[in-house]
């Protein structure tokens, strides 16, 4: 994507708009949104998080 800072907003959505649909497709999720995040075990009743 060009550098688009010196530009007025209307002209910098436009090169971005411009720039998103000249890119090549996102290939598809190989696993679910989040499942790399790291799980929290969850705390027992009436103890404290912190």
């Amino acid at each position: 994507m060009p550098n688009t800072s010196a530009l007025p907003k209307e002209e910098r959505k436009a090169a971005k708009r411009a720039a998103r649909k000249k890119a090549a497709p996102k290939a598809a999720r190989t696993h679910e949104r989040g499942a790399a995040k790291q799980k929290v075990k969850k705390a027992a009743r009436g103890t404290s998080k912190r």
